[in-house]
């Protein structure tokens, strides 16, 4: 067989391939159904798709050992018909290798034609299916379609769906009668949140209402413990930072805080200000802790009164900001009235038109201590 092939190197891979996969002498091309032998099916897969010899194998475990290729031309075909290659069909492939038994008219196309008609670009398609090839493994109009009315329904409009889609689509994946509709249900008649609150958290992540029902209800209970009440606004964004912090890293951050002098109390109150300041690292907390109280003299009471300038950069916005303060204090021109943490905080048009534009021309050095900083590059400071 190996013999053969070297014999006959002018015949494209796919032909090439389909004269030597048969042991009973079968042609591919009768559409007749011939026994595969192993080794040239993965023969088969590195050839066609570019997989290794060791994925191949374990790819072609997956596969029956009693059929044609034509099916497997047909589905690789199409793929790439619709742009999908290389890299992105391997992951396919790999992920469900059955999809090479797949009836392209019957299996794949009216997908594919779902997903367009559903208004995604077929870029959107390759970077949809390529993070999440599930969808295509979905019922187009039993599953898939009613999906995507769900969804579109909870995110408010097709536009934020996509949005989501084309950055992590897994989320799409989630059970929506056992899961997704209990957790609001849950959220909404025993919590008391309004379904407009729910829904601004699940615009902005929609991962946030498909865990698990029982940890929805332990994070529930880890912020009622925390003293905030159901019916504060924040109530439901203190849920969402709790979602992506661990009881361990929660307790790492309280034993930190009380290192630098925040009560407990205080910590409590800074979660309920500021919650997403607890997805930040320990060590990310401990920099800007020790920057706002050893350099900047800010007192602990002040940080935990202002929490959100924990989640500004050190580098791009707290030391640049700090070098502005030292210059303007250098100069007799920084006053009582200003204020520390509005200092630090302001957004980049207004913190120019207070704290810079007023001395450009006695300082311009502060415009040039600003001009390697994101927020300020490229702006016109006149403006």
């Amino acid at each position: 067989m190996l013999r053969f092939l070297v014999r006959h190197p002018f015949l494209p891979p796919s032909t090439l391939l389909r004269r030597v996969l048969f042991s009973n002498g079968t042609s591919a091309s009768s559409g007749a159904t011939a026994s595969l032998d192993p080794h040239f099916l993965v023969e088969y897969l590195m050839t066609t798709c570019g997989f290794s010899a060791d994925v191949a194998s374990k790819v072609s475990k997956s596969l029956p050992r009693s059929q044609s290729t034509e099916k497997a031309d047909a589905v690789l075909g199409f793929f790439r018909s619709q742009g999908l290659d290389g890299a992105n069909l391997r992951r396919i492939i790999a992920w469900k290798p059955g999809l090479l038994g797949w009836d392209v008219e019957t299996n794949l196309a009216p997908k594919f034609k779902l997903l367009r008609e559903m208004g995604l670009s077929e870029s959107d398609i390759i970077v949809i299916v390529w993070r999440h090839p599930i969808v295509i493994g979905y019922n187009s109009e039993n599953v898939l379609l009613p999906r995507f009315k769900v969804w579109e329904s909870l995110l408010g409009s097709k536009e934020i769906l996509l949005k989501h889609l084309r950055r992590s689509g897994w989320f799409f994946s989630s059970n929506i009668e056992n899961v997704v509709r209990p957790n609001i249900n849950f959220l909404r008649d025993e919590c008391g949140i309004p379904e407009d609150r729910v829904s601004l958290v699940i615009k902005k992540q929609p991962s946030f209402i498909i865990q698990k029902p029982d940890a929805l209800r332990a994070l529930v209970d880890r912020t009622d413990g925390l003293g905030v009440p159901r019916e504060s606004t924040m109530f439901i964004w203190v849920l969402k930072a709790l979602c992506g912090v661990s009881r361990e890293k929660f307790e790492a951050h309280v034993k930190l805080m009380n290192r630098f002098g925040w009560s407990n109390s205080e910590f409590i109150a800074a979660i309920q200000k500021q919650p997403t300041f607890l997805l930040r690292s320990t060590e990310a907390l401990q920099r800007k802790m020790e920057f706002f109280i050893k350099i900047v003299g800010s007192t602990p009471s002040d940080i935990a009164k202002h929490p959100v300038a924990l989640e500004l950069s050190l580098e791009k916005r707290l030391i640049p900001r700090f070098h502005v303060m030292e210059i303007l204090k250098s100069e007799g021109l920084w006053t009582s009235r200003y204020k520390l943490h509005t200092f630090f905080i302001s957004p980049g048009p207004k913190f120019l038109q207070k704290y810079v534009l007023p001395y450009k021309d006695k300082l311009p050095k502060l415009l040039e201590v600003l001009s390697i900083v994101p927020e300020f590059k490229g702006n016109n400071p006149e403006c």
